[in-house]
């Protein structure tokens, strides 16, 4: 990379093999790793953006009868299949352990298809002593199996580096409202509660203002929570499965530094125009 990597450099996005990159970076580094890597769905996952407009001599009609043309725009997609997954992932989970500060936490984010094998591995990378929490994401949209029950969540699987002396502030997490407000006081209504190990937040809205049109792209609100509880202010998050660059323009948001690196060059030409202009690109 052209660009070094230093504790008091400005937030940097690297262009590259993952691997390779975050082979060059120094030990216990990072208050938080987040990293959402390509879940081994056996198929390539891509999205398209499409553009509605105007044309009297276009050739669909919508409404009072006007004709439009459709244009497609960028595809974005990458290969997610591997013949051998986790000769891929698991070298890179113990360079998470090694750049992890000794308060530093990992979480980890996957599906069902890798998630029970991801565990035993992290068990042994960390030690099961540091496993802290088995998160669930629920959401409920898209397609409707009809044949067994419909997958409706990830898993975010949270290992420390160290369990006497990790760092976690529930206290800055974003509350989220009573499922029963009329079982407690009004003033706890008002507080709202803190969220359990089980997330209940849509997904990324095809039409909100978030939508990046790249494919798998994640929810601000899950990473918005992942980086108040396990990171301080000024404190250092890393990605090394960037994608559309959530955890950067979240860790920005709240006060964080990050680095961020992904091989997709689609994938970096959203995050030029994501993120911020003080944002160093390599």
């Amino acid at each position: 990379m052209t660009a070094t990597w230093t504790p008091d450099g400005p937030n940097l996005v690297v262009e590259g093999d993952n691997l390779a990159v975050i082979r060059a970076l120094p030990d216990e580094s990072f208050r938080l790793i987040y990293i959402d890597p390509p879940f081994n769905t056996g198929r390539v996952q891509s999205r398209q953006q499409l553009t509605t407009v105007r044309n009297v001599e276009g050739t669909r009609q919508g409404f009072k009868g006007n004709n439009y043309d459709t244009i497609k725009g960028l595809l974005y997609s990458y290969d997610d299949a591997f013949a051998d997954y986790w000769e891929f992932l698991e070298p890179r989970l113990e360079e998470a352990w090694r750049l992890l500060h000794d308060e530093g936490t990992l979480y980890l984010h996957l599906d069902f298809r890798e998630v029970h094998y991801a565990k035993v591995v992290l068990d042994a990378l960390f030690g099961r002593e540091c496993f802290l929490n088995e998160i669930i994401w629920a959401y409920d949209y898209g397609a409707r199996a009809t044949k067994k029950w419909p997958a409706k969540h990830d898993t975010i699987l949270v290992y420390v580096k160290n369990p006497q002396s990790y760092y976690f502030n529930n206290e800055e997490v974003d509350r989220e409202p009573y499922m029963a407000p009329g079982l407690v006081t009004p003033e706890k209504v008002a507080r709202g509660k803190l969220p359990t190990d089980v997330w209940w937040h849509t997904i990324v809205s095809p039409t909100g203002k978030e939508k990046t049109g790249y494919a798998t792209q994640k929810p601000e609100g899950i990473l918005r929570r992942v980086i108040q509880a396990s990171s301080k202010r000024g404190d250092w998050v890393l990605d090394f499965f960037a994608g559309s660059g959530t955890t950067g323009s979240v860790a920005a948001q709240l006060d964080r530094r990050f680095l961020l690196v992904e091989q997709n060059p689609a994938a970096i030409e959203i995050m030029r125009a994501r993120l911020r202009d003080d944002t160093t690109f390599s």
